[in-house]
């Protein structure tokens, strides 16, 4: 009787000597809702640079738009797929509120052509004749903040390089470089949504207009 009490006093024991260590393991969410761990949010330096984003491409992928050369002769501004990337966790707050929260992250990726091989530009693989993604090209990053970034409609811009490889800060870039051009045409709250299906298919709010004001009334440009 008193070697099956001391078993089950041990077995008891271990049991909760289990049960406490345990306890004190983080709990990590479901792999199907790996994004419940939080939000990455923007990180500066002690100037106010921001750092590149950790880790961008396990983000949500939302498109790839593309500018080459040939089409936009003699040079194109940004000849390369933009393959652009939302943070996860604003992404699925945009997803329940169709605004994107402050703190949203897009990263755009630019990623150059294969060498073209025919006089348009495109070449021919094995699955046919067109455009192949190839090296990677620097970044852009945009990010939402509407009392930091003030002077450019709550967004800021910055540029990682046009070349890799990319910095690992940057600066905020002035409002006519690339503000300028998202307050002026880009669908919804200065992003280009009408390129990207995955975010224009996210109800607009009640109440919302989506469509944007010429920048000669935007009072968000300075004359």
């Amino acid at each position: 009787m008193r070697r099956t009490a001391l078993a089950i006093s041990t077995i008891l024991g271990a049991g909760a000597l289990a049960t406490a260590v345990f306890a004190q393991q983080p709990q990590l969410p479901p792999p199907d809702d790996w994004h419940a761990t939080g939000r990455y949010l923007p990180e500066y330096t002690k100037d106010g640079d921001l750092i590149l984003p950790k880790n961008f491409h396990e983000w949500v992928y939302v498109g790839s738009p593309l500018t080459p050369n040939f089409l936009n002769p003699p040079q194109a501004n940004f000849p390369e797929f933009h393959n652009v990337y939302i943070e996860p966790g604003s992404y699925e707050i945009y997803k329940k509120t169709g605004v994107f929260p402050e703190g949203t992250i897009f990263v755009k990726e630019l990623q150059l052509m294969q060498p073209a091989t025919h006089p348009d530009g495109s070449r021919t693989e094995p699955s046919g004749k067109g455009f192949f993604p190839g090296a990677f090209n620097g970044a852009d990053v945009t990010v939402k903040d509407t009392e930091r970034y003030k002077a450019t409609d709550g967004w800021g811009y910055y540029n990682f390089n046009h070349h890799e490889p990319k910095a690992a800060t940057a600066k905020v870039r002035p409002i006519e470089e690339c503000a300028y051009c998202h307050i002026a045409s880009a669908k919804r709250d200065d992003v280009w949504t009408q390129f990207y299906a995955l975010l224009d298919q996210v109800p607009v709010p009640a109440g919302q207009n989506p469509s944007k004001m010429p920048p000669s009334e935007n009072p968000s440009i300075k004359k």
